[in-house]
């Protein structure tokens, strides 16, 4: 006989911690379905955002680099397949519920915009005073609305449990603003989980790429960044001498396994500390319970800083996004004169959410390259 969900259920009331956000206590769907027969809600929910058109999308979404600079640099997709494993991982250290974290890891950047945080900050510029752009807002949008793959409701109908972690996923990029309905003053540990897994692969993996471009070296970050410093130590000492690109590979990877233990060390002790006994006991907490030591957090500060200052902000990185972002604001205005040619799907939505909205979701949901196809269409030259 196979195994059915209520077995599922149980399982995780045997091997969780109580403070888990058990699938069998969902608060539920918004619209009424048959609940599955073979899968807990969580891994439905997991497999809808696999199978949503907004998911495979990320694939020619930027992360850092221009989408299509290099075959080994990192796209939206990929970086939101490293964050899932991450949260997955931490989860399951903490006894919390793995399938719920990962579902959230997999939907949180299903929401962005063409061209990584600057087309945010172009489309929110567009949209000022008209609702603004927030892709964490926007994610919710997706899997709420404007995702069409089912006959009896629209988006994807996924459990309250998941849209809260997309609703309050908040990062030192992400600040989304309240939404109603969900209102404690926190969020499950699961989807605290989320949120860290997605600043650990996030740094991480830019500094990977930083690596591989040539923008960054390896003896300038044993100089100014402690985090690496101290993961390069350990890599050499255990392994003496590397080859480059297997020395690269190990210390990023040291790096993603010293923040890893620091957040589940860290953690339990909070949650220990903070008497937490259920997931609505970790929700009525003030601060997260799922988050680095201060020594880690510190280091964690400063790989950001230096990111920043040699990477996101390096001519390399940031010209081609910015002349790639004009683009979307030329866009904007050819598709308010030009309503017809937004999609279907997008004139559909003008009469409830009006026009600026409509064509934002239009170009929201695109890609690098269909943003580039359509410029080039419609003007008939690249990126400018």
């Amino acid at each position: 006989m196979p195994r059915t969900r209520q077995e599922l259920e149980q399982i995780e009331r045997t091997i969780l911690a109580p403070m888990a956000q058990f699938s069998g206590d969902t608060r539920g769907r918004e619209h009424t379905e048959e609940p599955p027969a073979w899968r807990t809600h969580y891994q439905r929910d997991r497999d809808r955002v696999i199978h949503s058109r907004a998911f495979r999308r990320l694939e020619y979404k930027t992360q850092v680099f221009l989408n299509g600079t290099g075959d080994h640099l990192r796209t939206r997709l990929t970086h939101t397949i490293e964050v899932s494993a991450v949260a997955r991982n931490v989860a399951s250290a903490l006894k919390l519920n793995s399938d719920l974290a990962e579902t959230i890891a997999l939907a949180h950047d299903l929401g962005h915009s063409p061209f990584g945080h600057k087309g945010e900050t172009a489309l929110a510029r567009l949209m000022r005073g008209r609702g603004g752009f927030e892709h964490n807002q926007h994610s919710l949008r997706i899997v709420e609305k404007l995702e069409q793959k089912y006959p009896d409701f629209p988006g994807l109908n996924l459990t309250w449990e998941v849209r809260e972690g997309l609703a309050k996923h908040q990062t030192s990029y992400d600040h989304p603003d309240r939404r109603k309905g969900f209102d404690a003053r926190n969020s499950s540990l699961e989807a605290q989980i989320a949120n860290v897994a997605d600043e650990i692969t996030y740094y991480s993996h830019d500094l990977d790429d930083g690596l591989d471009s040539g923008l960054l070296s390896e003896k300038d970050l044993i100089r100014h960044v402690r985090l690496f410093a101290q993961a390069a130590r350990l890599v050499a000492r255990k392994h003496g001498p590397l080859a480059e690109e297997c020395r690269r590979y190990f210390t990023i990877r040291t790096i993603i396994d010293l923040q890893i233990h620091d957040v589940v060390e860290n953690s339990e002790r909070l949650i220990a500390d903070a008497r937490v006994r259920s997931a609505d006991d970790a929700r009525r907490c003030a601060k997260p319970l799922v988050q680095h030591s201060a020594g880690c957090r510190r280091d964690n500060l400063g790989l950001r800083d230096y990111l920043y200052q040699n990477l996101y902000n390096n001519p390399a990185v940031s010209q081609p996004n910015q002349r790639a972002v004009n683009m979307l604001a030329r866009l904007f205005n050819y598709y308010l004169q030009r309503p017809s040619e937004i999609g279907e799907s997008s004139r559909q939505r003008v009469k409830k959410a009006g026009l600026r909205r409509a064509v934002c979701d239009y170009i929201a949901g695109m890609t690098d390259r269909y943003v580039m196809q359509e410029y080039a269409r419609i003007f008939g030259a690249g990126i400018v």
